[in-house]
């Protein structure tokens, strides 16, 4: 036990320092693809990140030999959306306001483009609503319908990067931590960092993982409430690190644009997968983590359409996972 709390510990601090090198060659290579600061969080930053939890869902659904590995897959489809959409907003609430001091903020205003971010939580609400709905009707060609999944977040990307065009607006970015003494790093030295950073973050979080899980295993916990509770937690960890680093930088645009854009990813990619290989049909808990998530959408998207955001708004969003915390704990143990 305490080994494993050691690699628990060790794996959280490898994802944040790793989180750090991979922000920072992020804002690097937007630049250098003359992207501006939202495309870079939306797509390049929440597609990075997003790896490694698509991944895991790929091996359970499509690898998986029992139906109950399959069930994990699923899980992780559902249960990632519901901790972005709820610890991750929360998470960037409490560091602005914590941070506002050092950040030389007189109010606590999210400075975001407001209407986009409503657009984006109204169009990722349209798709979430659609892949509940398949998760609880059963027909034949349901697998088929994966596809238009993928379709829909290509056009997501497409409108993305259409929207931004080739218009850089970056702030002054760091130092590469690769290239300290460059005013300008080379693009060799940018994906370089990027793809060793990203390469850690995966190998960290895999650790994280298992830790709870046998952190779970430990304390008695039934494995399904782990599946549900805990390991979505772990596995959206890097969008949340990189959501807190960000809000520490002033960057609070492109911490919620990551968050925006992984919640795309969350809401059809890995769907897609777990629609591909399982009947997709949701039992209690899955329903349950589903209205929650759209209820906390529907919150949020309610506070980006009235506009100018303060910062302490965003916080109560993260009760949404108390609530689905508490009743998956009653429910199982």
């Amino acid at each position: 036990m305490v080994l494993t709390a050691l690699l628990f510990l060790l794996s959280a601090a490898a994802i944040y320092a790793a989180c750090e090198y991979f922000v920072n060659s992020i804002e690097w290579l937007g630049k250098k693809l003359h992207l501006a600061e939202t495309a870079t969080g939306t797509v390049l930053a929440a597609f990075g990140t997003a790896l490694p939890e698509s991944a895991v869902t790929f091996v359970a659904v499509v690898m998986g030999r029992t139906p109950e590995v399959r069930d994990i897959g699923v899980g992780s489809a559902m249960g990632g959306p519901l901790v972005l959409a709820t610890i991750a907003y929360a998470v960037v609430g409490i560091a602005l306001w914590s941070n506002r001091g050092r950040l030389g903020r007189t109010t606590m205003r999210v400075q975001v483009e407001d209407a986009r971010l409503a657009r984006d939580q109204g169009w990722f609400l349209s798709i979430f609503v659609a892949k509940c709905a398949l998760g609880l009707i059963a027909f034949a060609f349901k697998p088929w319908l994966g596809v238009l999944f993928l379709l829909a977040y290509a056009v997501y990307v497409w409108r993305e990067l259409k929207d931004e065009g080739a218009a850089a607006d970056h702030e002054e970015l760091e130092p590469l931590k690769f290239q300290p003494g460059a005013a300008i790093p080379t693009m060799l030295a940018v994906s370089l960092q990027a793809m060793l950073s990203l390469g850690v973050i995966a190998v960290a979080s895999h650790i994280f993982v298992l830790q709870l899980e046998s952190i779970g295993v430990a304390m008695h916990l039934p494995p399904h409430l782990v599946a549900l509770v805990l390991s979505p937690v772990a596995t959206e960890l890097p969008e949340t690190m990189n959501a807190l680093i960000w809000v520490r930088q002033g960057k609070e645009r492109l911490a919620l644009a990551n968050i925006s854009g992984a919640m795309m990813i969350q809401a059809t990619v890995p769907s897609a997968l777990a629609i591909f290989a399982t009947p997709w049909m949701f039992d209690a808990p899955l329903i349950v983590s589903g209205v929650l998530t759209m209820l906390a959408i529907i919150f949020l998207w309610g506070l980006f359409r009235r506009g100018r955001v303060d910062g302490r708004a965003l916080v109560p969003v993260g009760l949404f996972y108390a609530v689905f915390a508490f009743y998956a704990i009653r429910s199982f143990v």
